[in-house]
């Protein structure tokens, strides 16, 4: 592998690589915060401070305070793991697959860094709605890299129903660790909900 020319050639990365653990330090003391006080009570000062950055820097990286909670970094790396999985796998099994390299990569902590963003997104009212246009959004999204996969159009109406029917059961299946339930297990479940649409639905 040939050696980078210049010392510009590795600033992109290290710059990349920096804003991103600014990004997760804001998130993670948001999150530390939304759990001990609530997110009502917190403000953006109390989370510019615990992350140790201006509340300007907070406002670069999330446009409000309800981006804190929605912002998803899981979501490029779970589209780039859908995109990697073998070609004999079917669109389910690839996104099986690719839940089980990402979500199993996750430490103890950052699962639950996961489940009480979801747990907020889900409960506070105030975040609610933007939280269903984000499932929206990425929903759009995997039916491109569904279409893409098989070799078909993004506006085929098949794929759209089956790829939301996917995106939807897995938040179905969520739930129980939105509510609080103890001893439920994340790839447990999603494993659950892709059984339960390889069988097929027949209520």
């Amino acid at each position: 592998m040939s050696e980078p020319s210049s010392e510009s050639d590795v600033r992109p990365g290290l710059r990349e690589r920096k804003k991103a653990k600014t990004r997760q330090a804001i998130q993670e003391q948001a999150i530390r915060l939304f759990r001990s006080q609530g997110y009502d009570r917190t403000t953006v000062e109390q989370i510019a401070d615990a992350a140790d950055v201006s509340p300007s820097t907070f406002f670069r990286y999330f446009p409000t305070k309800e981006d804190v909670v929605l912002y998803d970094a899981l979501d490029p790396l779970l589209m780039e793991a859908f995109r990697r999985q073998p070609p004999e796998l079917t669109a389910l099994g690839a996104m099986r697959e690719a839940m089980h390299e990402i979500w199993g990569a996750l430490t103890a902590e950052e699962m639950d860094e996961q489940i009480e963003r979801g747990r907020l997104a889900y409960t506070v009212p105030a975040l609610r709605e933007r939280y269903v246009m984000e499932m929206v959004r990425t929903v759009a999204l995997m039916v491109d890299l569904v279409a893409e996969r098989l070799g078909r159009s993004r506006d085929d109406f098949e794929i759209q129903v089956a790829t939301g029917a996917v995106m939807g059961g897995v938040l179905a299946a969520m739930l129980p660790m939105y509510d609080g339930r103890p001893g439920v297990d994340a790839i447990e479940l999603v494993d659950r909900a892709v059984d339960v649409l390889e069988r097929g639905i027949s209520l």
